[in-house]
């Protein structure tokens, strides 16, 4: 069987799927790296909503995709960017799902963080009133029994006149957690709204005075995560963190080598793109355990082509990819997102998509996958 798919030109090409998928298993978590995937939610496919609507989730299949994650032995990092916060799921509905993931965590056993932002914010917003909503997620985060991970704030980026505010908001809601937090830097290529984050433009001065931030409260960080898409950085962020403090990877260009490490250290990982690779980067990171590291790359390194597809330029529309392939892999029913960002990448996009992970043997079922592929070029007017 073959399948005739667009390329970026529009010129359409034969290509011939793999008929059997890799054989991965599921287990136990991992015993070198702590890893999480930062996972998608799934729409109400049937709600009568608008694009701004509030978020129609289907949370029966969102749950069922957590358990398949946590199957896996990976953490699940919740209401995070890949689960579309800012992008079509508000603070209503992502202090739902983080009730819900918490609990559902709690009934498998599964690890589980949760993203504490200011997003229930929605207009222009003083410090005062960013720290207040900061602290309103976290105890809500805390109350549901997971580890909070304290997101990049638009409000705080807006709001902040320079360094001396980021120091004086964020020691403020160490002080206050109950349990050390992941702090996370996210880079304005997810976000531009980020821009100038720490207090600059300039991402040597922002380093400082994250560092700073973690130097003044040790105790308080159980880790970071970097997302800047800048091995270099990272690896100079990772070397520079006091005794104890992790750094997790959010770099999804170059996450097999952060990961893998060097004679200095390495970083566990908390990536968006873990929500499509699970099974396969669970596999990886087990040979990792072994000590075997070029096993692990050997696995992990061809997969870097796809998640630098998904996450090309605008990068804030991964999400979208990452839906995608999770309905050609039969995680859920359809190909519907919250916020209609379901129409954010084109056609021959989700075509190089389809191509690069079914030649990574990503779907459990090829002909369910290439028959919902050929059932998406049949509504652009591809015909086969």
């Amino acid at each position: 069987m073959t399948i005739q798919l667009p390329d970026a030109t529009g010129a359409l090409h034969t290509y011939e799927p793999r008929t059997e998928p890799l054989a991965l298993a599921t287990g136990a978590p991992f015993t070198s790296r702590t890893v999480f995937s930062a996972a998608h939610v799934v729409a109400d496919p049937f709600a009568d909503t608008t694009p701004d609507s509030p978020a129609a989730v289907d949370w029966d299949a969102t749950l069922a995709f957590r358990r398949h994650l946590w199957s896996h032995g990976l953490g699940v990092a919740e209401a995070m960017d890949t689960a579309q916060r800012g992008m079509g799921l508000d603070w209503a509905g992502a202090a739902e799902l983080i009730r819900r993931s918490a609990a559902e965590a709690r009934a498998v056993g599964g690890r589980i963080a949760c993203g504490v932002g200011t997003d229930q914010l929605t207009g222009p917003a003083s410090l005062a009133e960013v720290r207040t909503a900061y602290e309103e997620q976290l105890a809500l985060v805390e109350a549901a029994g997971s580890q909070a991970i304290l997101m990049a704030s638009r409000a705080l980026a807006a709001a902040a006149s320079g360094p001396e505010d980021y120091l004086e908001v964020y020691g403020h809601l160490l002080r206050q957690a109950s349990e050390p937090v992941v702090l996370h830097w996210l880079g304005p290529m997810f976000d531009p709204a980020l821009e100038g984050y720490w207090g600059s433009s300039d991402l040597d001065a922002a380093t400082e005075v994250f560092l700073e931030v973690i130097a003044a409260h040790p105790d308080k960080v159980e880790g970071i995560k970097v997302s800047l898409l800048d091995a270099g950085r990272e690896i100079d962020i990772r070397r520079r963190l006091p005794q104890g403090v992790r750094c997790y990877t959010g770099d999804d260009f170059n996450y097999p080598e952060l990961i893998a490490g060097d004679e200095k250290g390495f970083s566990h990982a908390l990536l968006g793109i873990f929500d499509p690779l699970g099974p396969l980067a669970a596999e990886a990171v087990r040979v990792l355990d072994t000590g075997d590291t070029a096993g692990f790359r050997a696995l992990l390194d061809p997969t870097v082509g796809l998640s630098r597809h998904l996450f090309q330029a605008p990068t804030r529309f991964y999400k979208t990819g990452v839906v995608f392939l999770a309905w050609l892999a039969g995680h859920q029913s359809h190909f519907t997102m919250v916020g209609g960002l379901q129409s954010a990448r084109s056609l021959p996009h989700f075509a190089r998509a389809y191509e690069l992970a079914d030649g990574l043997g990503l779907f459990p079922d090829p002909k369910l996958a290439e028959d919902r592929m050929k059932t998406l070029l049949a509504l652009y007017g591809v015909t086969q």
